[in-house]
């Protein structure tokens, strides 16, 4: 079927007036909305499925959301035949958040399913702790993360509090696209609704201070300041900080009011400067020592420290996860908890660093696709043989334990801070304990490109580039002659000097392609799955011996990282 042939399916009576009448409008007036709105459907990415809000098979609506609830009801049916099943629903400060909280919830009641519903917002890392904390069956989160206003989305955890991973995904997929719109049922039974809320933050707060916090030093003297970008961690990570002991703790007012619309930033994206500017600005007001910002559903956080001019700089995500990570690790070694049988999580797009931090402290380094659902795989299949000791990515995620089986911005928070206070009681800075780890390691230095491509042509165009990396791999890349070619989608990785091609199904298929120098620079294309972007991401590294020679490499890995996205013909 065509697209307007598509639309036109959406006039009977399965849908409501509201949506007939939406759908006719974009019909009458031939828009480009009507094309983008039923060219295609939602596809489940990295995050879950994620889209604009609005009416349409390529829409966050009512009926897009009715479907995927349906069949995610008829699986955990077939899956948990005779067990009374449990799903715990959280949502984020997202425009109509709440509104498609409740209906999900009232499809599975009225699929005879139970529901714990979070009366108002909530981050996403308690959503994936409550799973297991009340012994669900599953979870499901209305978000979309630092995506723009527009949009929204929809994750579904399994009852090990991790996202779906396969066989898992791809049989919920199966059921849902096997839905038709008519079978949805919308009629739930609030009797099947069990309401949470304060109480069990309390209850996440605590295993957050447990599994995140190991020494009690400076906490009194360490000045913070946290903004929660209009997202759900008002709820928690204020009254984390206090529970922990931080007692200078200033908030970013202004942006502790919940809202959807995020009227006082661009993007609600703690990755970009700009998200934390009005946070930088309290910081120099109040002297702050650390400024901490987190992402709508409070699973990212940005975190910026005094740099060597004593001014705020925000970290990059490796940057950050590198201090964390060392700094658990050497915490573990001290207090004789490394066996060798201990691991951390990483993805194939994170710094490499992380593989010579693991070699350091004697334990391993297990990487998987982008998105935490792998490392909450990982955990799931080493339960028994290895501890999972902590794992991020360089998107500002990371996680403390695995008590969540997310990225958790609270008790990574609460772990920053504690580093951050033992670092003044001991006269340094964060930003030069990460030095003296990069003295200890090597200094790697991270940049990434996003090149946003929208609707149905720019999507043809982001394949198009892929296709044309793929085929057409770079020669040399800033000076330093390409050495290996990894291929996810073919899961393959060839060696240039030897035409050696080895296979690689360690790590499921992917539409990654990364991309070795001779000198060790590496360079990963990715589109991604949640927004319409290709992703490249450089890393480079070299030796450094001192805060000195710091600054002159730092000069030197920045203009490098600028010649790759020449020779990639970025600019």
């Amino acid at each position: 079927m065509n697209t307007l042939e598509k639309a036109k399916l959406w006039l009977s009576d399965t849908f409501d007036k509201e949506t007939r009448d939406a759908v006719q409008a974009l019909i009458n007036s031939n828009s480009p909305d009507l094309e983008d709105s039923f060219y295609r459907e939602l596809e489940f990415g990295t995050g879950g499925m994620r889209g604009i809000m609005g009416v349409g098979t390529n829409r966050l609506n009512k009926y897009t959301l009715g479907q995927a609830t349906q069949g995610l009801a008829n699986y955990m049916l077939q899956q948990f035949k005779g067990e009374e099943i449990k799903v715990a629903i959280a949502y984020d400060v997202r425009n109509n958040s709440k509104e498609f909280g409740k209906l999900v919830a009232d499809v599975l009641t009225a699929n005879g399913i139970k529901v714990l519903l979070f009366k108002d917002h909530r981050p996403t890392p308690e959503l994936s702790f409550t799973v297991r904390d009340k012994k669900c069956n599953g979870g499901i989160v209305l978000t979309a993360s630092h995506n723009p206003p527009e949009y929204n989305g929809y994750k579904v955890y399994w009852n090990d509090g991790a996202q779906i991973v396969p066989p898992n995904d791809e049989a919920i997929i199966n059921e849902v696209y096997s839905v038709k719109f008519e079978e949805i049922k919308f009629n739930g039974n609030d009797d099947l609704i069990e309401w949470i809320g304060e109480e069990q933050d309390d209850v996440y707060i605590d295993a957050c201070i447990e599994n995140s916090t190991y020494q009690n030093v400076g906490k009194e003297n360490l000045n913070i300041v946290f903004t929660s970008i209009h997202g759900t961690t008002y709820t928690t990570v204020p009254k984390a900080l206090e529970k922990a002991g931080f007692k200078k703790v200033d908030l970013v007012r202004e942006q502790m009011i919940p809202s959807g619309n995020f009227p006082t930033v661009d993007s609600p994206n703690p990755e970009e400067p700009a998200a934390l500017e009005m946070a930088m600005d309290l910081a120099r007001i109040t002297n702050a020592d650390i400024v901490i910002g987190t992402d709508p559903d409070g699973d990212r956080l940005g975190i910026a420290v005094r740099n060597l001019d004593g001014e705020m700089q925000l970290l990059n995500g490796n940057q950050t996860n590198t201090i964390l990570t060392y700094y658990i690790l050497n915490e573990w070694r001290k207090q004789g908890r490394i066996t060798g049988k201990e691991f951390i999580g990483s993805t194939i797009v994170t710094s490499d660093i992380f593989f010579d931090i693991a070699q350091k402290f004697g334990v391993e380094c297990k990487v998987g696709l982008t998105g935490f659902k792998w490392i909450g795989k990982m955990i799931r299949e080493a339960e028994g043989t290895q501890k999972f000791v902590c794992g991020g990515e360089e998107s500002f995620g990371f996680m403390t334990g695995d008590f969540v089986r997310d990225k958790d911005s609270c008790g990574s928070i609460l772990l920053a801070c504690e580093i951050a206070a033992w670092c003044k009681a001991n006269g340094k800075t964060m930003y030069q304990y990460m030095i003296e780890i990069y003295e200890d390691l090597g200094m790697y230095y991270e940049g990434l490109i996003n090149i946003v491509r929208k609707g149905k042509e720019g999507a043809e165009e982001i394949q198009n580039m892929m296709k044309n990396f793929r085929e057409n791999p770079p020669k040399e890349l800033a000076g330093s002659l390409v050495e290996e070619v990894k291929d996810f989608k073919e899961q393959t990785s060839l060696t240039i000097s030897t035409n050696e091609k080895k296979v690689m199904n360690d790590i499921p298929k992917s539409n990654v392609l990364i991309y070795y120098t001779q000198d060790g620079t590496k360079v990963c294309v990715r589109p991604s799955g949640t927004e319409p972007k290709i992703k490249f991401y450089v890393s480079v590294k070299d030796s450094i011996t001192s805060e000195a020679d710091f600054r002159d490499k730092l000069k030197s890995l920045e203009a490098k990282i600028g010649a790759v996205k020449t020779d990639l013909k970025l600019d």
